[in-house]
């Protein structure tokens, strides 16, 4: 059997620049950044929201926070809970919990940080509403989490599970001494692909001008189908009743993200533009 592809071992450490290497990993994160900036400034985009460039720009470090803190803080509680034994790591040296450079990042926590920052923001920008700014957000996430993905591939990590050396498509990891000597399915691969092909459908819905929130919603079913799809071949970490760990945050997805959408679309509220408060002038 000849298969298509061999695993490439490309460096993690994209380029250096004097003593700081800068990382594959963080580059798919700033791109993503720079993809949701890019979304928010469109002219139909900002009047629908109401923010300027400079508050665009003041929820992107909203975002950032949000999503290093809960990404770290769920991954760093299910690498304790899935490796018991190595739990001591975060413990004897603790830059292992803000370690992100070296990967480690719980997607749910990340969203859940991500969530929790959207939140804060529009609290401090009325009369802008969650769901409103929630239908825009999430329209270029498939960007940043597909490349993600294929960062996750580079560092040799997430890799799937044993597959039979018959298929093509399978290959052997970099790192046997982790993963062994097995063909295994590139799971990292195959989630990006169905990551990416979200964009697409979020496209066509937001293009439809559904009622606010709908878009949102839409993109938390899309991603709860995607994942559960990608724990098919994903070696999991967890798995209970025959459904990974992966699986049991992912299913829920689906479902909150359909009841939501039906929701909104049934309160049928459109928002074309949001005119943003501003502070009265004091008068002498």
């Amino acid at each position: 059997m000849t298969h298509w592809f061999l695993y490439p071992n490309i460096s993690p450490i994209a380029f250096r620049l004097g003593p700081v290497a800068v990382h594959w990993y963080g580059i798919s994160y700033l791109v993503g950044f720079i993809a949701v900036y890019l979304w928010l400034r469109r002219p139909s985009v900002a009047r629908r929201l109401g923010l300027s460039n400079e508050e665009i720009q003041d929820f992107l470090v909203y975002a950032l926070f949000g999503v290093l803190i809960g990404g770290r803080a769920l991954f760093v509680v299910a690498d304790m809970l899935s490796h018991p034994a190595e739990a001591s790591k975060y413990w004897t040296d603790p830059i292992n919990l803000i370690a992100v450079w070296n990967g480690g990042m719980a997607f749910h926590g990340g969203l859940a940080g991500v969530l929790i920052a959207m939140w804060l923001f529009v609290r401090k920008h009325p009369p802008l509403k969650y769901t409103v700014f929630g239908d825009e957000v999430c329209m270029m996430l498939p960007v940043g989490i597909g490349l993600t993905r294929i960062v996750n591939f580079i560092n040799d990590e997430l890799w799937g599970r044993v597959c039979n050396p018959d298929r093509p498509w399978c290959m052997i990891p970099g790192d046997t001494s982790a993963w062994g000597p097995d063909y295994r399915y590139p799971s990292q691969l195959m989630e990006s692909i169905l990551d990416w092909l979200t964009l697409p459908i979020l496209l066509i819905v937001h293009r439809l001008k559904l009622p606010d929130g709908c878009t949102g919603w839409a993109w938390i079913a899309l991603y709860g189908v995607t994942r559960s799809v990608a724990e098919i071949w994903r070696q999991p970490d967890i798995v209970l009743a025959g459904i990974t760990g992966g699986q049991l945050l992912a299913l829920p997805m689906i479902v909150i993200g359909v009841v939501g959408f039906v929701v909104q679309y049934r309160r049928g509220v459109r928002t074309e533009e949001t005119v943003p408060a501003r502070t009265p002038t004091a008068k002498n």
